[in-house]
């Protein structure tokens, strides 16, 4: 009976009605796996999404949208590249997986990352985030991932950055990619001195919005840095200081300048905006100076240093003297300093010549020539024999002066000007102001002449006084009056032949 009667209450449901009841069920899960249109929880299938070949997960362009789970705690490598992995949850892996070292998210329209991402991935190594849709960087996104030495965020469209909050606790991180972005500032941070992640070798920020540049910054890094710094195409303004840069960057056979000459453009100011090649700027456009090697130039018993600045750090460096001479460790003269810098001195004048580093390097080697020219002088001797020589110079010039001075602008006396009377003044004096004393000699002539010699003489007294225009009459009187009492001769203004009165 109580079978017929539950057969009675629960009749053969029919087969929509089952499906029904199995959709209701699944209904809780379906939605638990959906979040913000993304299933979160999509299991890894090796035999039709996934490729799994030993410790390496290849899910690359199978349109997931999340990361497949549970992974392996063996990978090493994870390729989710050219999917439609929009946001990066923390709980994207729910296990650690301290072997993995590469994850490739490239090409997925990513546009948001969880300050806890990576914080079940902390021994990744190489991780590439380009070709998405990334705005900012959050503080300390990165900061689980210490042994982080490769990241890609190229052709994105990132346009402000913190360097010292983004990318803070990557202590082993060599390269940074960040072209192709809308960044408007140079992170210089990230390899100025003090504040520079010490293991990066190569920062790209090429093709963004950049405007200016710390110039005299960027000259003042090691050439190993200089090296891996690229920043062409960007939208720099010409100047001679970016030139400057360019060119001394390509006299030093960098790459970041060598590799990608014709990519380094500037804007030339006006309308309309022309863009040019920035090493050209000497020969059409700028007037700027050439670019040259510069040689170390010293004096006499100075003590300097001379840099061997190579490409490449970490790099073992020897040093040879003119003429290819290893150094000696006899000669106390010459020491090798403990960065690789050779210093040299008390200098003598034969310590001139051509000075050689060979630098030694897992990849590379490099040598590099420096020419000293000890000049046969001290500093302080040169300093004073510049002051001496510029003293000369002047007291030459004053005296150039005076004398033209002398010649024509000399004022012209007038022999008695109103009002002043010759008796008080000067009674015995000439009535020229260049009247001298007559000789013995002129005086032993004179009185050979006697008295009437005088009169043969062409110039008389009132003549040269109206040499200079018409006589006042007081004058005149004067004249005569003193021409009475002088017993001695005078002599003419413009002529050097004695004349006795």
């Amino acid at each position: 009976m109580k079978t017929a009667d539950t057969m009675e209450r629960f009749p053969n449901p029919s087969p929509s009605t089952l499906r029904r009841s199995i959709f209701l069920l699944l209904l809780p899960l379906l939605l638990s796996r959906c979040t913000d249109g993304q299933f979160m929880l999509i299991p890894l299938d090796c035999q039709k999404t996934c490729v799994c070949a030993s410790n390496i997960i290849g899910c690359s362009k199978v349109n997931l949208t999340s990361p497949p789970i549970p992974l392996p705690k063996y990978t090493s490598v994870l390729d989710l590249s050219f999917n439609s992995i929009t946001k990066l949850r923390a709980e994207w892996t729910t296990i650690v997986l301290n072997r993995l070292h590469t994850l490739l998210l490239n090409h997925n329209g990513l546009n948001f990352l969880s300050s806890e991402a990576f914080a079940h991935v902390t021994k990744l190594r190489y991780l590439d985030l380009s070709s998405n849709e990334l705005r900012q960087l959050d503080e300390d996104m990165f900061a689980p991932l210490e042994n982080l030495e490769v990241l890609l965020l190229y052709k994105n469209s990132i346009s402000q950055i913190d360097p010292s909050a983004a990318f803070s606790g990557l202590d082993s991180l060599k390269k940074l990619y960040l072209s192709q972005n809308l960044i408007s500032r140079f992170p210089l941070e990230l390899v100025k001195e003090r504040t520079r992640i010490e293991t990066l070798t190569l920062l790209d920020v090429s093709s963004n919005k950049i405007k200016t540049l710390a110039f005299h910054e960027l000259q003042a890094l090691p050439a190993w840095i200089q090296n891996g710094l690229y920043f062409h195409n960007n939208s720099l303004p010409c100047s001679c200081d970016l030139f400057q840069v360019v060119a001394r960057w390509n006299l030093k056979d960098l790459s970041s300048v060598v590799d990608f000459k014709d990519e380094h453009t500037c804007i030339l100011p006006g309308q309309p905006r022309q863009k040019v090649a920035i090493l050209d700027l000497d020969k059409a456009y700028l007037n700027c100076s050439e670019v040259k090697t510069m040689d170390r130039q010293a004096y006499l018993e100075q003590v300097v240093a001379l840099d061997c600045d190579t490409k490449q750090r970490n790099v073992i460096k020897i040093w040879t003297l003119p003429g290819d001479v290893p150094i000696s460790t006899t000669n106390k003269s010459t020491v090798v300093l403990k960065d690789g810098n050779l210093q040299i001195g008390p200098l003598k004048e034969d310590d001139s010549g051509v000075y050689t580093c060979y630098a030694v390097g897992d990849t590379m080697n490099e040598t590099l020539y420096v020419t000293v020219v000890v000049f046969n002088t001290t500093s302080d001797v040169g300093l004073e024999n510049l002051k001496t020589a510029y003293t000369t110079l002047i007291a030459c010039l004053i005296s150039i002066v005076m004398v033209f001075i002398y010649l024509y602008l000399t004022p012209c006396y007038c022999f008695c000007c109103p009002g002043q009377d010759l008796e008080k003044t000067n009674p015995t004096g000439s009535f020229h102001s260049s009247t001298v004393s007559i000789t013995q000699s002129h005086q032993q002539m004179g009185s050979e002449r006697g008295e009437g010699a005088g009169k043969d003489f062409p110039y008389d007294t009132k003549d040269s006084l109206e040499q200079n225009g018409k006589l006042n009459p007081k004058c005149e009187e004067d004249r005569k009056a003193g021409n009475k009492r002088r017993k001695a001769s005078v002599t003419s203004v413009s002529s050097d032949t004695p004349m006795m009165v």
